[in-house]
């Protein structure tokens, strides 16, 4: 190598082509842990697979499932819940990261029925101005346990819901949707 050559290397402008590189990649390798951070403990993007939640949300819609709420206090009656499924239905051949999306209709402690169309908390009807339809099909009274939820998809009668395959633990719940950002058209807090 000669004088030059050895030179030119340790120019000042390859120096700095040289920094910049490394601060680039810190920059990428920073912005890159971060996303994974916030995707697994604050939210992350969810799409609608199904039409058990018509008329609210449709197939293909896409969600943000915030994680942090939940932390701080236990789902509420009516929030929209995603959630792994529960060993029932991992028993009928779902995956256990097979994301679905419900409504919670029992918190722990209530008691939940059907009869005449009507969902009824505790002996009192409640209120669901977000369904489809009502439900065909009634259902006995049955006690939410501790620490579990009772679900429903707000399409009442093309659902697979607690009614089928029991309460959800909350243990289970992914976290709560919060925001549709596409379609565009339907853009909007949930």
């Amino acid at each position: 190598m000669t004088h030059q050559q050895s030179d030119a290397k340790n120019s000042p402008a390859s120096s700095r082509v040289w920094r910049s590189l490394q601060e680039n990649f810190t920059l990428i390798v920073i912005a890159l842990c971060l996303a994974l951070l916030i995707r697994t403990f604050v939210a992350e993007p969810r799409y609608i697979p199904s039409d058990s939640m018509l008329p609210t949300l449709h197939q293909g819609d896409r969600l943000v499932v915030e994680k942090i709420s939940y932390l701080s206090h236990s789902p509420k009656l009516g929030d929209i819940v995603v959630f792994q499924p529960p060993e029932e239905l991992q028993h009928r051949g779902y995956l256990k990261d097979q994301a679905f999306i419900k409504r919670i209709i029992g918190t722990p402690g209530k008691k939940v029925s059907i009869a005449g169309g009507k969902v009824y908390i505790n002996g009192q009807p409640i209120q669901e101005d977000y369904i489809a339809e009502p439900p065909i099909l009634p259902m006995e009274g049955r006690q939410v346990p501790t620490e579990e939820f009772f679900v429903m998809g707000d399409n009442r009668n093309d659902s697979n819901d607690s009614r089928y395959w029991g309460f959800l633990p909350k243990q289970n719940i992914i976290g709560r949707a919060v925001f549709r950002f596409w379609p565009l058209d339907r853009i909007g807090f949930i």
